[in-house]
């Protein structure tokens, strides 16, 4: 798989003309070389070039790398540091580095240090190269994502349970955590638990406000297992309903029914957002659809493709994003409705094990 990877990434690089790939600790290091080391201040750079690579590491974390990764080390200590190792490696993996794509969250001080050390380059981001690959994922991928989906199944159904009148944002939130990492989960990415009014707040943070009778709340959790991550978005309502809220939520679901509806193979990612905001806003609440449809999902919790109505990318068989239409209600309640979908020649697969309906808690 990596050689694989690597003779993509070459590919693409030759058709734009790219001289050298330098990334940093992180997703398209995992991606690319199935592996990444530590991410800390010192700098520490994957260098792919036309005929080899290199890898620019401090030596504190050289043993640990080498016995995992195939590939040449230029180690540097802490009193050295990394400038000469850099322009060293540079020179192992080509003589002439006009354009240098950098991963896209490479920090700012070790990106300074690679335009010092390549002084007439041209500097690009490398999502350019690797987006393209990683937004279409393989059977294995597709496979830890349905994992990981399962854990995240797992975190809604018990924040569901914890959900009852006196108990706290945050206490309905360590309930989520503790059960993704219960069912198999590494890490724990997020688990948004949003009462009443905050429930507005697409991204709102857990707080000890404590929940209430006649209530909803917006449960989104997510976590990472086997590298591949999470995302699923669930909705609680205490005691009995009102007819507002019914009409919202079921607006709401019928905005996820209409995008699904348009998901197959070459059909244009904006096609999505359209179908799914067209329900909202000719029911007159596109004002308060305030977020795009929704976001890859892979290594990276959100990554390519971007679910708006100005993506023009077609869809292909792998590619694996959220479909997450919402309605936001200032001061009084928000619904959001999410899955994770695969791309099938088929139409859309969903990876949640879980129905959409409301969830009732007394």
């Amino acid at each position: 798989m990596r050689a694989d990877r690597l003779r993509r990434v070459r590919t693409a690089m030759a058709a734009q003309r790219c001289d050298l790939l330098a990334l940093p600790p992180g997703d398209d290091f995992l991606y690319l070389a199935g592996f990444a080391p530590l991410r800390d201040e010192r700098a520490c750079v994957l260098l792919v070039g036309a005929g080899g690579e290199a890898l620019l590491v401090p030596r504190v974390n050289a043993a640990q790398v080498e016995s995992r990764l195939p590939v040449r080390l230029f180690t540097y200590n802490d009193t050295q540091g990394p400038f000469a190792a850099l322009e060293a490696a540079l020179r192992s993996v080509g003589d002439r580095l006009e354009a240098v794509a950098v991963g896209d969250d490479m920090r700012a001080d070790h990106l300074l240090l690679m335009q010092q050390a390549l002084p007439g380059a041209r500097f690009l981001p490398a999502s350019r190269l690797l987006a393209p690959m990683r937004m279409r994922k393989d059977p294995a991928e597709i496979e830890a994502l349905r994992r990981a989906a399962a854990t995240a199944d797992a975190g809604v159904l018990a924040a569901a349970e914890a959900c009852r009148p006196g108990t706290s944002e945050r206490e309905v939130a360590a309930a989520a955590a503790g059960a993704i990492r219960g069912a198999g989960a590494d890490a724990v990415g997020f688990a948004i638990v949003a009462s009443g009014p905050n429930s507005a707040f697409p991204h709102h943070e857990p707080t000890n406000r404590r929940l209430r009778v006649g209530e909803a709340v917006l449960l989104d959790v997510g976590g990472r297992r086997d590298g591949y991550c999470s995302d699923i978005t669930r909705m609680v309502f205490l005691g009995e309903p009102t007819p507002k809220y019914r009409e919202v939520h079921a607006l709401v679901e019928e905005a996820v029914r209409a995008a699904l509806g348009v998901i197959r193979p070459d059909v244009p990612v904006a096609e999505v957002d359209r179908a799914a905001r067209g329900v909202i806003a000719r029911a007159g609440y596109g004002e308060f659809f305030i977020h795009r449809t929704g976001h890859g999902l892979g290594l990276t919790a959100h990554e390519p493709p971007s679910v708006v109505d100005t993506d023009a990318t077609r869809l292909q068989e792998g590619m694996v994003f959220s479909v997450e239409p919402g309605i936001y209600l200032p001061g009084e309640f928000g619904v959001r409705l999410e899955d994770i979908v695969v791309v099938t020649q088929h139409g859309p697969e969903i990876l949640s094990r879980l129905p959409r309906g409301l969830l009732r808690s007394a």
